[in-house]
């Protein structure tokens, strides 16, 4: 067992190797250089910390990690923080802060990091990986910076943590399986999400993840299912439980038509999206959009969605809106507040016929 004490920061691991990259260590903070400018221009600008090809390590700590991303935030590839934001040509990478790859039985316990140039922290090919009580922040309008997110990785915990930023506060990834969120604060942000899966055609799969007793608040979306048309593959059992919302913009969302841009076109393929469970889901949503969309790809429906206790008011005024249902198949199990009615019953012929089922 080998012991590595950086000032604040503590990491114990039995196998594998480990770099720490770029650490300057000032008042009880890690940092990284500041900004493009002063990246070295032979090093990858994909990540910061990095650790690969570890079994069994602990990375733990007080203190602070500040990612120093605001210079790279402002770099003109990303979107400016005028309306309908913005993009110019030129290079456009920026560091994940701390990323684990092809790595196994791994405990994150106790961090807080700020201000990452990207993600904060991405776990890619991982297995058997707990992440608890960890503090994550970051601006509202800082963008691409996910709190955590997890690629093709499997028996992933997130519990009992503090998530607020300019994007997904937890985003899963295509090859995501056996995932347990638990007791999350979330916001703002853009919510907690499961995708985006299926961009360039792909497949993707993802099966087996709970999000549970968890609070999201005043952010864009509140649970999200999200796919590009043209993908193949599946998304299947899904729970979202005893969730509170605060001013939410779109508390219940899933979105077979995902696009950054206005010239995606219409495909006859798609990341299937079926038995998804809806329970105990309350609290107030933003009155721009409706409480729950459920916009379900023309060719591959959306099915087995079952709804039950779910009251979700208008954070402002008196007007509740309708719920929405494109090609959405599913049961509710008690009323909902409001009363969805656009649920289509049974199951599509069309489903029967599509593969699913290699994932």
């Amino acid at each position: 067992l080998a012991l590595c004490f950086l000032h604040f920061l503590r990491v114990k691991f039995t196998n594998g190797l480990f770099w720490l990259k770029y650490v300057d260590k000032v008042h009880g903070t890690l940092m990284p250089p500041d900004g493009p400018e002063y990246w070295p221009k032979n090093n990858s600008r994909h990540q910061w910390l990095v650790f690969y090809r570890i079994n069994g390590m602990s990375l733990e700590g007080s203190g602070l990690i500040d990612g120093r991303g605001e210079k790279w935030w402002d770099l003109p590839c990303k979107p400016h923080k005028g309306p309908n934001g913005t993009t110019l040509p030129g290079p456009c990478d920026s560091p994940i802060a701390i990323r684990f790859f092809m790595s196994s039985n791994l405990t994150v316990h106790g961090l807080r990091i700020k201000n990452s140039p990207q993600f904060h922290f991405r776990f890619d090919g991982c297995k058997n990986v707990h992440i608890e009580s960890i503090y994550i922040t970051a601006p509202k309008l800082s963008p691409n910076t996910d709190g955590i997110h997890i690629e093709n990785s499997n028996e992933v915990k997130i519990y009992n943590s503090v998530i607020s930023n300019g994007d997904d506060c937890v985003s899963i990834g295509s090859g995501c399986n056996d995932v347990d969120i638990k007791n999350i604060t979330c916001g703002p942000g853009h919510g907690i999400s499961i995708g985006s899966l299926g961009n360039h055609n792909s497949r993707a799969c993802v099966s087996n993840i709970v999000v549970r007793d968890s609070l999201i608040k005043m952010t864009d979306n509140g649970v999200r299912i999200k796919t590009w048309q043209g993908g193949s593959g599946s998304v299947s059992g899904v729970t979202f439980n005893n969730i509170h919302m605060v001013s939410v913009r779109n508390p219940i969302i899933i979105d077979q038509f995902y696009c950054l841009t206005k010239d995606c076109t219409n495909k006859t393929s798609a990341v299937s999206v079926s038995n998804i469970i809806y329970t105990n889901i309350r609290g107030t949503y933003d009155i721009r959009s409706p409480p729950m969309r459920f916009a379900c790809s023309d060719s591959v429906p959306c099915t087995n969605l079952t709804l039950s206790e779910i009251e979700l008011l208008p954070a402002e005024g008196d007007i509740v809106h309708d719920p929405f249902c494109w090609n959405a198949y599913g049961d509710l199990e008690t009323l909902t507040i409001p009363p969805i009615s656009c649920l289509l019953e049974g199951t599509p012929q069309s489903v029967s016929d599509f593969d699913i089922t290699r994932c």
